[in-house]
């Protein structure tokens, strides 16, 4: 199970003869790393930090032409506060709290570029967590809720819908994770996750796109220094959005597909767990004029009790 922080949303703007998007792809930040998967009974305490700058037109599998897009920047600041408690090795539960602080470039209503920074609550998750397939607790499924904690109501003359903080839409969350050992000594390890998001109850005429994030790694823990566990690792990170809907929605210039490559590590000094990576697109499909961000960063912060 992955406890991690993100937003989900995508970035479109419309004026007269020039398309308005920015694929955010926040829901890749909900899964990669070991770190918040359960190992025994008791709880955890974590906060994460996540970051883009969406700066890059893309349309298609390629770079595009900034003129192209009306939106021109979104530079965001993921921060998430929150708790996972295991009861016993099958049954637990978690709780996630965002705030999100957002830098935004776009064309305003009257064909003006214009800037807006606003931050504030995002959308809160709650989930259950079943890790009782078997004895090591090596194999588990999440399921739960995204609730509409977060504002869409910033600035819609300059923001639109899926730029904003907050989708308005309660969204079913279910998730599943398996992680195992590559040689007898224990020292590599692997791991899978993923997780699908589906937007139920929506609000004024907007459904965001169904997303589905998957990760798979491998990770080394034969490395110490002092009290501390080193381990490097490596992910391969899959993204795919469906297309936006509503009369508030863009369908033409939403949806995207995204493949990227990690490198991470994880620092253990118990109770503490320090998680940070970076994920690179290496191939990626934008349908319409959407705006992309280079790399992506990520660090966690847990302690166990």
């Amino acid at each position: 199970m992955a406890v991690k922080i993100g937003g989900g949303l995508l970035a479109l703007i419309s004026v007269p003869g020039m398309a308005h998007a920015c694929a955010c792809g926040c829901g890749v930040f909900e899964v990669g790393g070991t770190s918040m998967l359960p190992t025994g009974s008791g709880g955890m305490a974590f906060l994460q930090y996540d970051y883009q700058d969406q700066n890059r037109n893309w349309n298609g599998y390629s770079k595009a032409s900034s003129a192209d897009n009306g939106d021109k920047d979104i530079e965001t600041h993921f921060m998430s506060l929150g708790a996972q408690y295991m009861y016993n090795a099958k049954w637990g539960a978690q709780l996630e709290v965002p705030y999100d602080y957002r830098h935004f470039t776009g064309t305003d209503g009257s064909g003006n570029i214009a800037t807006h920074d606003w931050g504030g609550l995002g959308d809160i998750r709650i989930e259950g967590i079943y890790t009782g397939f078997f004895p090591d607790m090596s194999a588990g499924v999440t399921f739960g809720l995204k609730l509409p904690t977060g504002s869409y109501t910033e600035d819609p003359d300059l923001v639109d819908r899926d730029t904003q903080i907050g989708t308005g839409s309660t969204e079913v969350l279910l998730g599943g994770f398996y992680r195992g050992s590559l040689d007898s000594g224990r020292t590599w390890g692997w791991y899978a996750e993923g997780l699908l998001d589906v937007p139920t109850l929506t609000q004024a005429g907007y459904r965001p796109g169904t997303e589905f994030d998957t990760a798979a790694g491998i990770d080394y823990t034969g490395f110490s220094l002092g009290k501390a566990q080193i381990s490097p690792g490596a992910q391969v990170l899959f993204s795919e959005r469906t297309h936006d809907s509503g009369s508030n929605a863009h369908p033409d210039e939403t949806g995207y597909q995204r493949l990227m490559l990690s490198p991470a590590v994880e620092v253990r000094i118990h109770p503490l767990i320090v998680h940070a990576d970076a994920e690179f697109p290496v191939l990626q499909h934008f349908t319409g004029d959407q705006l992309a961000a280079p790399v992506l960063f990520k660090v966690s912060v847990s302690y166990m009790f």
